[in-house]
C-alpha cells in the first residue's frame, strides 16, 4: 500500500512538472512566433520609412503569412501567461484588420498610413505583454526609443546650453536613455548580446552619451548636435533590427 501511494505521488509530481514545462513552452512558442512575425514587420516599417514600397510589399506578404501561422496555432490556444488578459482575444482580429488596412493603403499609394498601421501592430503586442507583466527585448527597445526621443527633442535652435534648467534636463534625459540601453543589454539573450550588430549599436550609443556632459560643461551646442545625430541613427537601427 505504501509503495502504491509512493508511486502515485511520484507520477503526480512528474505530471505536474510536465504540465508546468508545457505551460512555459506555450509562452516560449508564442513569443517565438511573435518574434518571427515581428521581424518582417520591422523590416516593412523600415522600408516604408525610406520609401522602398516594393520591398515593403514583399515583407508585408511575409508578415501576413507568419501572422496567419501564429493565429492558426494560438488564437484558440491561449498560453497560461495571458489568462484573464482581455487584450488577448482582441489581438487577432485587430492585427488582421491592421494588415488589411496596411495592404490597402500601400496599394493605393499611401505608404505613410500603411506604416502607421504596422507600427500600431507593434504597439498592440507591447500592450498585450505589458498587461500580463511580460517584458521582451522588443519592449525594452521601445522604451529606449522613447527615452532617446525625449533626449533628441532638445536638439533644436536656441538650445542655449549653460542655463541650469536646460543643463539639468538634458543631463537627466541622457542618463535615463543610458539606463534604458543598459537594461536592454542586460535582458537580451546571450546570442543577441554577442551579436556584432547589437554590440555595435548598444556600445556606440553608450559611447556617444559620454560626450553629453562635455557638451554641457563647454556649452557646445554644435557638439551636442553631432552627438544627437549619432544617437538618432543608432536609435533607428536598434528599432529596425531588434525593436
Amino acid at each position: 500500500m505504501r509503495l502504491s501511494v509512493t508511486i502515485f505521488l511520484a507520477l503526480a509530481l512528474l505530471g505536474t512538472a510536465g504540465l508546468s514545462h508545457a505551460k512555459a513552452g506555450d509562452l516560449a512558442d508564442f513569443n517565438a512566433a511573435v518574434a518571427a512575425a515581428s521581424s518582417h514587420n520591422r523590416v516593412a516599417i523600415g522600408y516604408l520609412r525610406t520609401g522602398n514600397t516594393d520591398l515593403a510589399s514583399l515583407e508585408l506578404d511575409r508578415l501576413r503569412d507568419a501572422w496567419h501561422k501564429l493565429t492558426a496555432r494560438f488564437a484558440g490556444h491561449r498560453p497560461d501567461a495571458f489568462d484573464g488578459n482581455p487584450l488577448y482575444p482582441k489581438l487577432f482580429t485587430t492585427v488582421d484588420a491592421r494588415l488589411v488596412g496596411a495592404d490597402i493603403m500601400l496599394n493605393s499609394g499611401r505608404p505613410k498610413i500603411a506604416r502607421q498601421s504596422l507600427i500600431a501592430i507593434r504597439e498592440d503586442l507591447h500592450k498585450l505583454r505589458q498587461k500580463s507583466g511580460i517584458v521582451e527585448l522588443a519592449d525594452c527597445i521601445g522604451d529606449a526609443n522613447q527615452a532617446g526621443a525625449a533626449l533628441t527633442a532638445y536638439d533644436k535652435p536656441g538650445l542655449d546650453l549653460g542655463k541650469p534648467e536646460t543643463d539639468y534636463a538634458v543631463a537627466g534625459k541622457a542618463a535615463i536613455y543610458g539606463h534604458e540601453l543598459a537594461r536592454c543589454d542586460a535582458m537580451a539573450s546571450e546570442a543577441v548580446r554577442k551579436d556584432p550588430e547589437f554590440r555595435r549599436l548598444i556600445d556606440g550609443a553608450q559611447h556617444s552619451l559620454t560626450f553629453v556632459p562635455q557638451a554641457i560643461s563647454e556649452r557646445d551646442d554644435n557638439l551636442f548636435h553631432r552627438v544627437i545625430g549619432e544617437l538618432r541613427a543608432i536609435d533607428n537601427l536598434l528599432s529596425f533590427r531588434f525593436g
